[in-house]
């Protein structure tokens, strides 16, 4: 199956008033690095309470 052409755009400038153009605004913006925490909170506190598990006396 082939697909039917595209309709080609053409630009149209207005006569009067303002024109906007964002094209020499785009490019790549770079941020921080997010340091993560190694371990997570959750995680944790399951460790502890196994911890507290183990050296918790037996009855």
């Amino acid at each position: 199956m082939s697909t039917p052409p595209q309709p080609t755009l053409q630009e149209v400038l207005p006569k009067a008033g303002l024109v906007y153009s964002e094209k020499g605004n785009l490019s790549e913006v770079l941020c921080k690095p997010k340091i993560m925490p190694i371990k997570s909170s959750t995680l944790k506190t399951i460790e502890q309470r196994e911890k507290d598990l183990l050296t918790r006396p037996s009855d």
